[in-house]
């Protein structure tokens, strides 16, 4: 009698093939770690960097050929040190991105830039750009970019956890870009246009806080993971902020308009006339706020063609203001 013979119990190929690998974004090649560092840059966001015109240009002296190189210089710093706190901000939440449905495809969650590469081109970052503007520029200019790197940084750590606290340090860095023009030009800063640029741009960061609490209302979940203190704030608060500060905006730019422009030798009173125009921009602008369509600024500024129009009559009243015509 033939004893039965054991066959071998082979290993499947299908349990070989299906071990896991890691993904191609963790493995990041000579191409994909420079454009995942550009990405991580934010490039879209270095449209807020062109604020460092903003007193060169109320004053008239934006251009000379040394005005222009100064304020191209001054743009290119803030924007190294914008993107160092970028870089070091996606490096330290790197963990927590990665359990966002969205922020999870940023380069450094996706594993596409390392966490230490992150680090260290931020950290890089952030030391060249005051250091290059004590060699290119004022100290002031200097001393102003290192207040910013270092406010942004504590911001990325604690302090964007904190009630108000959180809506003044974003609404002081963009005071800050509209200030750096004038510093590298030693150009002094009116009281008028440093309210307006502070409340203009408290109006545009409660705006987009109290969108994005209007768009994530239905979910807590989803609203804590997309920014924290949105939980801690209500949508009537926020709307109350952006209230005010447009108020307080429109007021002192008046204020300004009317003081600067009282003494005008033109065909007409073109600052004093440019009032209409910047309360049309903040009434249509408060039209996608209240909407709480107003999350990107970016995209409402550029897109919404009404406002384009107005602020481009803004921009022709204010430049005929300026070279007294």
């Amino acid at each position: 009698m033939t004893e039965p013979v054991a066959t071998p119990v082979a290993t499947p190929v299908a349990t070989v093939l299906e071990r896991p690998r890691p993904p191609e974004s963790s493995r990041p090649g000579p191409v994909s770690l420079p454009l995942g560092l550009l990405k991580t840059a934010r490039p879209r966001q270095w449209v807020k960097n062109v604020l460092v015109v903003a007193a060169p240009a109320a004053a008239g002296e934006l251009f000379s050929r040394h005005a222009l190189v100064q304020v191209a210089i001054v743009f290119a710093l803030f924007t190294a040190a914008a993107s160092a706190v970028y870089l070091i901000n996606d490096a330290r939440d790197a963990d927590a991105d990665r359990a966002h449905p969205t922020k999870c495809r940023r380069p450094v969650a996706a594993g596409q830039v390392p966490v230490p590469v992150a680090y260290a081109v931020g950290g890089l970052l952030a030391v060249l750009a005051p250091a290059t503007a004590a060699v290119l520029c004022t100290p002031l200019t200097a001393a102003l970019l290192a207040a910013y790197v270092g406010m942004q940084l504590a911001y990325c750590i604690s302090l964007k956890h904190v009630l108000v606290v959180d809506l003044t340090i974003v609404t002081t860095g963009f005071l800050m870009r509209a200030m750096i023009g004038g510093l590298a030009l030693d150009i002094p800063l009116s009281r008028w246009f440093l309210i307006t640029t502070g409340f203009g741009a408290l109006f545009m960061v409660s705006a987009k806080r109290y969108s994005e609490a209007v768009q994530m209302s239905g979910s807590t979940e989803t609203l804590g993971a997309t920014r924290a203190l949105l939980t801690e704030y209500t949508t009537g608060y926020l709307r109350f902020v952006w209230q005010l500060a447009a108020g307080v905006a429109v007021l002192a730019y008046c204020l300004w308009a009317m003081e600067e422009g009282g003494t005008a030798s033109g065909l007409l009173p073109w600052r004093q006339l440019s009032m209409t125009a910047f309360i049309l921009a903040i009434l249509r602008y408060a039209v996608f706020a209240d909407r709480g369509t107003a999350g990107e600024p970016e995209d409402v500024v550029l897109r919404d063609r009404a406002l384009a129009v107005i602020g481009l009559v803004w921009l022709a009243m204010y430049g005929l203001a300026v070279v007294d015509w």
